[in-house]
């Protein structure tokens, strides 16, 4: 059996992996990355950025438009029955794919003496205030420090026990990237019966186009072309831009049991980051920026605990776990219940109207599932 040892071990390498392995390399701790798959990759994803980040990425040394991420100042939504509103938004965004941005923060990490190992980890162990983590390869890593950032749902959550994973998950996610006409400052997010679609461009020019079902709606039909067909196309500007565009993939690519219930931070004395810590709705479109800041929270807490600033493990975990919440609590709340008004066709056309007649309304609503720009320490 091969034994390795490193300061932090962190599990995935998506967004909160790399930038959490970034950010603890730079302060000069070594540090191993698990990631199941190699770079770069497609991944089922919205790949809209809250501004909110670039402060982060900044201090990282990543310049997404220097990689032509797209500026976003704009949004435009529509209900199931084709009402429409369109608003600035408060702080805005960018568009970049995951193929690109995944890679650029790999080499980042690698650069910066990070080691990347492509396996997939079968188990956590914590015993005498260490971790030991086996791959289904046979090797074991120890170390001081895990984060978990193995992504929505995880054999490892099994492992773990972890109450969410007993719970069902009823959705599944569709994305392909269109070539086409579409505005490079918006982002749209069109509803339909049963799920909702976003559509921004990103550095290639392309549209990315991702939505979300219930597996309920999805099975009544016999494949995703009859379901776009049937369900997708009730809603006008989905069907326009189906029809004006034309495929960059051979095939769609998917992703099932998605789950947004509620998650713990922490998982024996495992810190959890990005959507391993928990889900926003595609509605409110700002995932990858949660994954983003949840890294920072992470990365920060971790080298202040390594430094002896944090006396102990259970204040970390407390620590993390408090910040956590404040940080993200409310825009979980704020994100189940605006998708559940959508799921109403009724309510859903009221609520758009009440905000055509009080735009500010709907300002409001986007900055309580979005934060401030992140503050860099």
């Amino acid at each position: 059996m091969q034994l390795f040892n490193s300061e932090i071990l962190i599990i995935g390498g998506g967004l909160a992996g790399l930038c959490s392995a970034i950010h603890l390399s730079k302060a000069g701790f070594a540090v191993v990355v698990i990631e199941k798959n190699s770079y770069p990759k497609h991944k089922v994803c919205g790949e809209y950025v809250s501004n909110e980040v670039l402060p982060y990425l900044e201090y990282l040394g990543i310049d997404v438009f220097a990689e032509g991420a797209k500026r976003i100042s704009k949004m435009e939504l529509t209900t199931s029955n084709n009402k429409k509103i369109s608003q600035q938004l408060p702080l805005g965004g960018f568009g970049i794919s995951r193929f690109r941005l995944d890679a650029l923060l790999a080499e980042k990490a690698m650069a910066n003496g990070v080691k990347m190992l492509q396996n997939t980890v079968s188990d956590i162990i914590f015993k005498n205030d260490r971790f030991q983590i086996e791959t289904k390869e046979g090797a074991t890593f120890e170390s001081k420090i895990a984060i978990g950032a193995f992504g929505k749902r995880s054999n490892l959550d099994v492992n773990l026990k972890r109450d969410f994973i007993k719970e069902k998950s009823p959705y599944l996610g569709v994305k392909i990237h269109v070539k086409g006409d579409f505005p490079e400052d918006l982002v749209a997010l069109h509803n339909f019966k049963g799920g909702y679609c976003g559509l921004s461009k990103v550095e290639t020019n392309a549209i990315n186009l991702c939505y979300i079902t219930s597996f309920k709606a999805f099975k009544k039909h016999k494949d995703i072309e009859n379901f776009q067909q049937n369900v997708l196309f009730k809603n006008k500007a989905l069907k326009h831009v189906f029809k004006s565009t034309t495929p960059c993939f051979d095939q769609p690519l998917t992703i099932s049991q998605i789950s947004f219930e509620t998650k713990n931070p922490v998982e024996n004395h495992v810190l959890m980051c990005g959507d391993a810590a928990g889900m926003i709705h595609p509605l409110c479109g700002n995932g990858m920026g949660m994954a983003i800041r949840s890294a920072q929270l992470a990365s920060q807490l971790i080298i202040n605990y390594l430094h002896e600033k944090i006396a102990s493990r259970d204040m970390l975990e407390k620590a993390y776990t408090s910040q956590w919440n404040a940080t993200f609590q409310n825009r979980l709340r704020a994100g189940h219940l605006i998708a559940a008004l959508f799921r109403n066709d009724r309510l859903a056309s009221m609520a758009l109207q009440i905000v055509k007649w009080c735009p500010w309304l709907l300002v409001k609503i986007i900055k309580r599932t979005h934060g401030e720009p992140m503050q860099i320490s």
